[in-house]
């Protein structure tokens, strides 16, 4: 029998700028699953920040960085999330590999993860399979995320940060 390691902190900096009742990470907050920071300022400096345009892809590498300074998620609407990425983020950036949505709003869509589905994938790829599963358990469309998504989260949840990029192209054409 396998112990799960104690639940890495999971943080949310929101820009309030999606519908309220489709808000991902209102519902997490919610809940109590994650913590909801003010302001980018107030991103711990050795956090694993959720970044789609970092240079450097998150991976099971970065586990012990999760389970000592936790995990924050930016949430901020896809058409406005130009300005929100564009600007000096703190923490250690770190973008997921490309996995597809299973929420109706972007479902299929490559990349275009919900806060909840984003968190959920970097928490599988460092290996807290059981606090993503509380997180997807929240959603109607959280087991479509994961069985869109099966292949993919197992290969890059064991691959090491340079295998990646092929692991990218494999599955989904892209680099």
């Amino acid at each position: 029998m396998t112990v799960e390691p104690s639940v890495p902190k999971l943080m949310v900096c929101e820009f309030r700028q999606d519908d309220p009742k489709k808000c991902t990470s209102a519902r997490l907050r919610k809940f109590r699953l994650v913590r909801s920071l003010p302001s980018l300022k107030r991103i711990p400096s050795s956090a694993i920040v959720l970044n789609p345009t970092s240079s450097r892809t998150l991976s099971h590498e970065d586990r012990e960085l999760v389970q000592r300074h936790g995990l924050v998620a930016l949430d901020c609407s896809w058409n406005l999330s130009e300005d929100v990425f564009d600007r000096n983020i703190p923490g250690i950036n770190r973008r997921l590999p490309v996995l597809l949505p299973g929420n109706p709003t972007n479902y299929g869509i490559a990349g275009r993860l919900s806060t909840a589905e984003a968190l959920a994938a970097a928490l599988i790829l460092t290996g807290f399979r059981q606090p993503a599963s509380a997180i997807l358990s929240l959603f109607t469309w959280g087991d479509t995320f994961l069985s869109l998504n099966q292949d993919p989260l197992e290969k890059y949840a064991v691959a090491k940060s340079p295998e990646l990029s092929r692991l990218e192209e494999e599955f989904f054409g892209l680099h």
